[in-house]
């Protein structure tokens, strides 16, 4: 038999929190190398670091990375892979913004303040302690498609809404004269760590995120030792993803932009306010 066929594109989808002095200067560096190496997608560049997804041939993407990782505090960057057939991008922008994740919560600093990164095995050994607190850092319209068993959902229509509601959730929790342990995650990893890094400049201590987020607990944890119940909303295609990153059984509606299940009855929120219109009261 003959070699298998190679897919057309590489995928890289990539964050890293990171001290960058003069991001003009970065994003333009990274504009020519792009262009030089055909690359499509959207680089995010901020002076807490970059984020983003590309896409190219294996040289080119390689290249890319290889690039970034010269970067300040970049070398450990992590990069999530894949591949496809056809151009997943029209073009390729490379844009320099305040933040590469908008929390809107003023100076703070994910590169030295963020929480503890936990693995997989280790993440399921925390949750599973009934003296942390766990707290699911996406949007309402996510998390009603699948969370961790035990989570708080703090009902956010943008991640621009978090730290409003952590702040009056900590307020319960002082009076209460409580400072738990936290866990956060979310999709990918970077709304969490951002998130980890707020918490603790609220002044608690013990915090702690899942490393490369649902998607990667998804991918390596068995699904029999599993505490993830659902499945996780992502942004592209696939609608949603199950244990294995296989596809899930949902689909978008086109006038609202919620997902929904395929055959499911959907009542469509078409105003655009965001709000999942099946969310379960009390």
């Amino acid at each position: 038999m003959g070699a298998a066929m190679k897919s057309a594109f590489t995928i890289a989808a990539l964050y890293r929190f990171a001290a960058f002095d003069d991001p003009e200067a970065i994003a333009r560096d990274l504009r020519l190398l792009c262009a030089d190496l055909g690359a499509c997608g959207t680089l995010i560049v901020a002076a807490e670091g970059i984020n983003g997804t590309v896409a190219g041939n294996d040289r080119a993407i390689a290249a890319l990375v290889a690039h970034i990782r010269t970067l300040p505090g970049c070398a450990d960057l992590d990069v999530k892979y894949a591949h496809g057939d056809d151009p997943p991008f029209a073009r390729m922008k490379v844009k320099v913004k305040a933040e590469i994740v908008t929390l809107g919560a003023g100076d703070l600093d994910p590169a030295h303040q963020a929480g503890t990164h936990l693995d997989p095995a280790e993440w399921n050994a925390l949750i599973a302690d009934p003296d942390t607190v766990l707290i699911d850092t996406r949007n309402a319209y996510e998390v009603a498609v699948g969370s961790f068993e035990g989570a708080i959902d703090p009902g956010t229509r943008s991640f621009r809404d978090f730290p409003a509601w952590f702040d009056d959730f900590a307020g319960k929790l002082r009076e209460e004269g409580r400072k738990p342990r936290i866990a956060m995650f979310c999709t990918g990893g970077i709304r969490c760590e951002k998130s980890t890094a707020l918490v603790r400049a609220r002044g608690f201590e013990e915090v702690y995120h899942l490393r490369g987020g649902i998607l990667r607990y998804l991918e390596e944890m068995p699904e029999e030792d599993s505490r993830w119940r659902g499945d996780c909303y992502v942004f592209d295609e696939r609608v949603a993803v199950g244990h294995g990153l296989k596809a899930g059984d949902y689909v978008t509606c086109r006038a609202c932009g919620l997902p929904h299940l395929r055959d499911a009855a959907h009542d469509c929120a078409a105003d655009g306010s965001g709000v999942w219109p099946h969310r379960k009261q009390g």
